[in-house]
């Protein structure tokens, strides 16, 4: 089951969506692994502010792909096939107010789909 929120980036609502799809999906598209890349963003930007930051371009970018594959998952029809023709959208992209939005869809995704396979189990159990 997937779970979609609206998260409002440079005053448009924009959709995101997370499901069972998402790391296959951002496989495809960069060829890298998003719970790697996820864990190592969190890491990042955990250790800067928005006041300070000092991230680095390979974070700002993983932080772009990951955000671009959940709205084109959410919404596939009205974003680009390309990561930068979606971003020419916005004029500011803050990684402090969105990332932490998209974690806690992320989260919530995991967490419903341990549910269901806990759910599954118990049907099965004899």
């Amino acid at each position: 089951m997937a779970i979609q929120k609206n998260i409002t980036i440079d005053g448009i609502d924009v959709p995101f969506k997370a499901s069972a799809a998402v790391p296959r999906l951002y496989r495809l598209k960069f060829r890298r692994d998003i719970y790697q890349d996820f864990a190592a963003l969190q890491k990042s930007v955990g250790e800067n502010t928005e006041e300070s930051s000092a991230l680095d371009i390979e974070s700002l970018e993983v932080f772009e792909n990951i955000a671009y594959i959940m709205a084109k998952h959410a919404d596939p029809e009205n974003v680009p096939d390309n990561p930068d023709e979606w971003l020419e959208a916005f004029n500011t992209f803050s990684i402090y107010e969105v990332l932490p939005q998209l974690i806690e869809l992320w989260g919530l995704n995991v967490e419903t789909q341990a549910e269901s396979k806990k759910n599954i189990e118990k049907l099965t159990a004899r």
